[in-house]
């Protein structure tokens, strides 16, 4: 039992309550109790937590990521999408289970230290010979201790077909259903308080075939999980996929099953004011990434649209080769100035923003009825914010401070009732043992490449 006192407190729940001086107990990895003023203190044995001058919010959710991409930060800086992707699928023949472990471990480890408790990875690259790269995914989540969406990805059209990736980088169409499948076999989770769920990602139409894109939707609905695949990122993509399939990616999607309250959707910048109605009213997911579209050049997604329209919005990190800082909290604010500088001051407030990283991630995952909120019986994942120092001084709306103002440190994040970050300082792993093996599998990797 864990008792949080003397805190602000922002719920996110569907009436937008909030305590500014309040309480959250934590008990059997669930949420108690959470309420105004100081907390009774119960019979039962239970740690006390002084959280004076600190906010506690649910814990952020990351949409979309692709964790192997630690290894290769930094490369195409000034790069279109197309390009940065021809210039790096070279050195991702190279990954391997130990290169995929180190950097998904890193990543994980920086999402943890900046407020996330539950993040979506979207691991498409199998190179031949590179080993059980999914398992070496599915074990770094159980390493740093937060939640894992682990989306089996694939790819199938290379070159000589008309993609973009290498040919030695696709892997055969049957095969790769047939690894999915084994991947939802061995890891996927129904528990409401999962630790590690499985997806289904065919990576995206300019590198999977039509019936790659059908078989993944056909598996996943027969196996009652989700589906995730990028979709109208660039102006690039909507054009091949004029040129090809006489329709936009959203047209395209839909004309494969690829819509629908099961399905969430990485990036959807490129939207006619059609698309935003058809997302909103099939219930079909966005994953808004805006750091990695501000880097890439890519646009800015109309998010306020597509949230007017019904459509659950959350936000993503990307892959760090598209977005090196890999922290979360700092997308809450990306997302409020890219929404303000598409639609003016009041196209995205501070708490819009907030319920975007925590409850939208949570609809976007299917995972409303468990997480993304502060309510009796959900599952304790929180994230503790101390708002004490110079930073936050005089800013007296702490989700301001937290939305508007300098990424705040970690009192606490807490996992189902588990303590991952207590002061800043990650519990589950050191840092500085992460960062030798991360520096390691990047060299490893660029020495391959050569």
């Amino acid at each position: 039992m864990i008792v949080l006192d003397r805190c602000a407190v922002s719920t996110v729940d569907s009436a937008g309550t909030e305590h500014a001086s309040g309480h959250v107990v934590i008990a059997d990895g669930r949420i108690q109790s959470v309420g105004s003023g100081a907390s009774p203190r119960p019979y039962e044995s239970h740690t006390y937590v002084d959280a004076s001058s600190c906010l506690v919010t649910p814990g952020l959710i990351n949409t979309h990521h692709h964790l192997y991409q630690w290894a290769t930060r930094g490369l195409a800086q000034d790069a279109t999408l197309f390009e940065w992707l021809t210039t790096l699928y070279p050195v991702w023949r190279g990954l391997d289970d130990s290169v995929t472990h180190a950097a998904a471990s890193a990543g994980l480890a920086k999402l943890a230290l900046t407020g996330c408790t539950l993040a979506a990875d979207h691991h498409y690259v199998f190179p031949s010979g590179g080993g059980d790269v999914f398992n070496a995914l599915v074990s770094a989540g159980r390493r740093i201790g937060i939640r894992l969406e682990a989306i089996r990805g694939s790819m199938d059209r290379g070159e000589s077909q008309g993609g973009l990736p290498p040919d030695n980088l696709v892997e055969d169409t049957e095969a790769a259903l047939i690894a999915t499948e084994q991947a939802i076999g061995d890891y996927h989770s129904t528990a409401d308080d999962a630790l590690i769920r499985v997806a289904v990602g065919p990576c995206s139409p300019f590198s999977v075939s039509r019936e790659l894109m059908t078989g993944a939707a056909s598996l996943a609905r027969r196996h009652g999980v989700r589906l995730h695949t990028h979709l109208a990122e660039t102006l690039d993509e909507e054009e091949q996929c004029l040129a090809e399939n006489g329709c936009t990616p959203t047209e395209y999607a839909e004309q494969l099953g690829w819509l629908g309250s099961d399905v969430w959707l990485a990036h959807t910048v490129h939207l006619s004011s059609d698309a935003v109605k058809r997302l909103g009213a099939t219930s079909t997911g966005s994953a808004h990434c805006p750091t990695s579209n501000g880097r890439l050049g890519t646009g800015i997604a109309p998010v306020r649209d597509l949230l007017d329209a019904g459509a659950p919005v959350g936000l993503g990190v990307d892959g760090a080769a598209s977005n090196e800082d890999g922290g979360l909290v700092v997308e809450l604010r990306a997302a409020l100035h890219q929404a303000r500088q598409r639609g003016g001051p009041r196209a995205l407030d501070v708490r819009k923003a907030l319920w975007m990283g925590t409850m939208g991630g949570a609809r976007v995952l299917g995972r409303d009825d468990s997480l993304g909120s502060i309510e009796p019986g959900k599952v304790a994942d929180l994230a503790v914010w101390d708002l004490s120092g110079m930073d936050y001084a005089g800013i007296a709306d702490p989700v301001a401070a937290l939305v508007l103002g300098t990424p705040p440190p970690l009192k606490l994040l807490i996992v189902g009732g588990e303590v991952v970050v207590r002061d800043g300082v990650l519990l589950t792993a050191s840092t500085d043992e992460l960062a030798r093996d991360l520096s390691a599998a990047s060299l490893k990797l660029q020495e391959a490449a050569r």
